[in-house]
């Protein structure tokens, strides 16, 4: 089986996996996440074929989408095995994706440049206009609050705070996404998200306005 063949077959493998998703980590999510790493692998000159692969099951055993991540985790090896038929591919794409996420602060920097154009890739597009309408899918999808002025920006948090309901949709924009464009790992990455930062500070500035107007 050629590469292209093992990517196709991961593309039908993931779409199954994120069919009907309403929370911002939908197949579109993820094709965008590929896209945006394929073009960062080529500036970066890394392996785009590990990045793609990655890129497209990065998603396949998060916590914040599946509860049973044993299982998942145990079908993604034995899918990944079938395909690639090399173990040091499958473990390194395994790596990859489980030390990509923010995890409220706590992540960490990926060891491999191709884990870390991964980890940039799916940054990138949690910030821009994209990004914040997946914010406020998501805090829809978790019966999080447009806004609320009680709650406090938290800081310093525990992964069970972070993932607790004790925020709304905006405040999230200050613990996580306004952050971002600092964690880049690639001068590629971050040059792309300097834009995308911007529009998100603009995005703010404009519904505190209108949500502060006054007659």
């Amino acid at each position: 089986m050629n590469q292209q063949q093992i990517i196709s077959n991961l593309e039908n493998y993931v779409r199954n996996i994120h069919n009907g998703d309403s929370s911002g980590h939908d197949w579109y999510h993820i094709d965008r996440v590929r896209n945006l790493a394929v073009h960062l692998a080529r500036r970066e000159k890394a392996d785009e074929f590990i990045v793609e692969c990655a890129a497209l099951v990065h998603d396949v055993i998060d916590d914040k989408l599946h509860t049973d991540l044993i299982s998942q985790k145990e079908q993604l090896v034995e899918t990944l095995s079938n395909l690639l038929q090399n173990s040091d591919q499958v473990k390194e794409i395994i790596y990859i994706i489980e030390n990509i996420s923010f995890k409220g602060g706590n992540g960490v920097i990926p060891n491999t440049l191709e884990g870390k154009i991964v980890q940039d890739a799916d940054r990138l597009d949690a910030i821009g206009a994209i990004g914040v309408a997946r914010t406020f899918a998501y805090g829809g999808k978790k019966n999080r609050s447009m806004f609320n002025p009680n709650f406090e920006i938290r800081e310093n948090m525990t992964l069970e705070e972070y993932r607790s309901d004790q925020s709304s949709s905006l405040h999230h924009f200050y613990e996580k996404i306004l952050k971002l464009k600092e964690l880049m790992n690639t001068p590629s990455a971050y040059e792309m998200a300097k834009e995308r930062h911007s529009y998100v500070e603009n995005f703010i500035e404009q519904f505190m306005k209108e949500w502060n107007f006054t007659k």
